[in-house]
């Protein structure tokens, strides 16, 4: 260790003070933040990462800091991360949807570490993020809409083609002699409400 003391001239007088009488310097160290502080927000989870010297990144612990753009960072949230990777991530529980949120992130020597010891760094530099939306119900909207639009014209269409075999039918039956059977004309309207009907289920489950 070292000693550290403190000369000056006091009241006239040269005197000597020793401030620090065993100083050791890898008990005493203060490192640089963490570097290139990025985000990736979803809507189920916000990844917030970093860059450290690789020689550091075995021995050091981080705390993170996170807030509502907006509010002070005096009532920010913090995290202390227990696992040494330049990494964490915030649940989306944690997070209000449409609100922006900004985070920050410092580091010192884990406690764990026995030769050096170390002070908390200064924060690092921001990142902006904000919880994702979730698609997935604006995609059905948008997939059941474009079935009823597909749906309704082939709808119409079968229509005109079961007319059609009617009709068809129709003049077929006419031409009949009385003792044959004309089972086509007469089960068509069967058939046609039957049609219908299952448009009508259909068209209730598509809404």
């Amino acid at each position: 260790g070292y000693r550290v003391s403190l000369q000056g001239k006091f009241f006239g007088r040269n005197q000597t003070y020793v401030t620090f009488p065993e100083y050791n310097p890898r008990e005493h160290i203060k490192l640089d933040p963490p570097l290139n502080i990025q985000s990736n927000a979803t809507a189920s989870k916000c990844q917030i990462w970093w860059s450290v010297p690789w020689y550091l990144a075995e021995i050091l612990q981080y705390e993170l800091q996170y807030k509502e753009y907006s509010v002070s960072w005096e009532i920010a949230l913090n995290k202390t991360l227990s696992s040494s990777l330049p990494q964490i991530e915030i649940e989306a529980t944690e997070l209000r949807s449409g609100i922006t949120y900004i985070a920050r992130v410092r580091c010192k020597v884990s406690e764990n570490e026995d030769s050096y010891h170390s002070q908390w760094s200064e924060w690092s530099q921001t990142t902006v993020f904000q919880k994702a939306g979730v698609p997935k119900l604006s995609e059905k909207i948008l997939n059941t809409r474009t079935m009823q639009f597909l749906f309704i014209p082939l709808s119409f269409v079968t229509l005109l083609y079961l007319f059609w075999n009617c009709k068809l039918s129709s003049r077929y039956c006419c031409s009949l002699t009385s003792g044959q059977k004309a089972s086509p004309a007469l089960t068509f309207p069967r058939q046609l409400l039957s049609f219908i009907h299952s448009i009508i289920c259909t068209m209730g489950i598509l809404r």
